[in-house]
């Protein structure tokens, strides 16, 4: 079983490690179901989705009919309008055949342009606070990627008293001096606040370039036990992290194997030597 922590303010006891529901983007209902086969088995009560996940949120929906009360569950909408995030959530809410969610994320929500009309008059924070009043949301987040992320993130945090944060960690994309002293700006705000912080892109590799693309994540990962193994315990060695599992089923028992055996976090020395076998390459540039 997976050990738990508070997750941030909301009271709920989550396993460290969250089932990233980008992995249910393309697949059966029936390949959907055998993966909560694995989450049961490893304890996983914590399900984070997306409305533009694909199919995953339909794939939700037969798992929440049974077993809604077991999971802390998330969605997020790339909406930016109160109009469209609202008709968006009610899809999600559809779709996931429940009558709320826990924690619904603006996403991606890291160009300057798109934050300033998501924040603004009729924008989705409008949205977003009227759910929560309405009880169709707990909880409030905010997601993103790419090097710029934590930053917008500490300006999403001076605008409204969101509950969570989504981004990037991993221990190459910590080598970037600014994205590292960005996000050590931005952890300690979210300590402070008791905002949560999740970690997505732990086993990111580096972009496909011109390999085949063999798994169903954008950009490659890693494949071998012992690298997920190094990864994985390096992002869990961060107290106050989440880490979000894989966008790709099939790789999804390896990293919660790796989590379940989880002990101590690996030395610097180990992760370079790791980042030299396994070829790994900065996914988002500066």
């Amino acid at each position: 079983m997976l050990p738990k922590a508070p997750f941030g303010r909301t009271g709920h006891l989550s396993t460290r490690t969250l089932f990233g529901a980008a992995s249910l983007w393309k697949i059966s209902q029936a390949d959907a179901d055998r993966t909560l086969d694995v989450l049961l088995d490893y304890g996983v009560n914590h399900i984070d989705t997306a409305a533009s996940y694909g199919e995953a949120e339909k794939r939700l929906g037969p798992w929440m009919e049974k077993y809604r009360d077991k999971f802390f569950l998330a969605t997020k909408t790339e909406q930016r309008t109160y109009h469209g995030a609202m008709a968006e959530l009610q899809r999600s809410l559809e779709y996931l055949r429940t009558d709320y969610v826990d924690l619904w994320q603006m996403h991606i929500l890291v160009d300057p342009a798109e934050w300033e009309t998501a924040m603004g008059p009729g924008g989705a924070l409008e949205a977003f606070i009227e759910a929560r009043e309405k009880g169709l949301v707990r909880f409030l987040g905010v997601t993103g990627h790419g090097t710029t992320v934590a930053a917008m993130h500490m300006r999403s945090l001076e605008r409204f008293d969101f509950d969570s944060v989504l981004l990037p960690y991993n221990y190459t994309m910590m080598q970037n001096p600014q994205y590292a002293a960005d996000f050590e700006s931005l952890m300690a705000v979210c300590r402070e606040r008791n905002v949560a912080v999740q970690a997505i892109k732990s086993i990111a590799k580096g972009e496909w370039g011109d390999k085949p693309k063999t798994r169903t994540t954008w950009y490659e990962p890693l494949e071998d036990q012992l690298d997920i193994d190094l990864a994985v315990h390096w992002v869990l060695g961060r107290d106050g992290v989440f880490l979000n599992t894989v966008g790709d089923v099939d790789l999804l028992p390896k990293v919660l194997d790796a989590a379940a055996r989880f002990d101590h976090r690996p030395s610097d020395a180990e992760m370079q030597a790791m980042v030299s076998r396994a070829g790994i390459t900065p996914l988002f540039k500066a």
